[in-house]
């Protein structure tokens, strides 16, 4: 069963109940836990906890390689030198890569802009019964070669499909930033409504704030961890 992914706190919250009845009537062999634990899992990512404050807080962002042709020796171009004859040289662009983080909004955008430049190339448009959503999850649009740009991660790209589903415009080229603005300052009430749901069901231990809050005091001991080696 799908869960719809909401931007907004009030139409999550308004909804609640209403997917808990579906939940249930998909499956007999349930509970509100499993519920409250299935749609935890679909905000977590988009979550951070901030130490300083204690509580979570809105981390909207996306790891992705940003390619680029590297301007060494001869443009990445190697040759046979072994060989004269031109069949045994061979040349080759090697493709260059870094990690950046990006905000979602960002994400969604390249995404978008992926789909149009596949509608352009291709010189097709949508039928009558399509819309842009259609298109999130084609793997030739998602995972085509550009020259320089982001070079999106398939896998990865799979978990984002709930927020892009509720995000991207049916058609038109551009995202919505209200929209976006509207989501990042409701994700954290969505968060503190789901902990407080599953404190109700006595499995606060399986809260986003108990595992973030888990999660960020292991990298902060690791970092430490690391830090006496080296100093060692």
């Amino acid at each position: 069963m799908e869960i719809p992914f909401y931007l907004s706190f009030r139409e999550f919250k308004n909804q609640y109940y209403q997917n808990l009845e579906k939940w249930f009537e998909n499956d007999q062999n349930t509970s509100e836990t499993d519920f409250l634990l299935y749609v935890k899992e679909m905000y977590k990512p988009y979550l951070c906890y901030n130490f300083s404050e204690e509580r979570l807080q809105a981390d909207a962002t996306i790891e992705i390689k940003n390619c680029f042709f590297p301007y060494h020796e001869n443009f990445g171009i190697s040759f046979n030198r072994n060989h004269a004859n031109a069949k045994n040289f061979k040349t080759g662009i090697s493709n260059v890569s870094e990690t950046k983080t990006i905000t979602m909004m960002e994400y969604a955008q390249h995404i978008l802009d992926r789909i149009h430049l596949y509608f352009q190339k291709n010189n097709v448009t949508m039928k009558e019964n399509e819309t842009i959503l259609d298109y999130l999850n084609h793997y030739e649009i998602i995972m085509a070669k550009e020259k320089t740009g982001y070079c999106p991660d398939y896998d990865l790209h799979q978990k984002k499909l709930p927020f892009l589903k509720a995000f991207l415009p049916n058609f038109g080229n551009t995202v919505d930033m209200s929209l976006y603005r509207n989501f990042y300052f409701s994700v954290v009430r969505i968060a503190n409504f789901i902990d407080y749901k599953l404190k109700g069901v006595e499995a606060f231990e399986q809260s986003i704030y108990s595992e973030l809050r888990s999660e960020a005091m292991m990298k902060i001991h690791m970092r430490n961890q690391t830090f006496l080696t080296i100093c060692n």
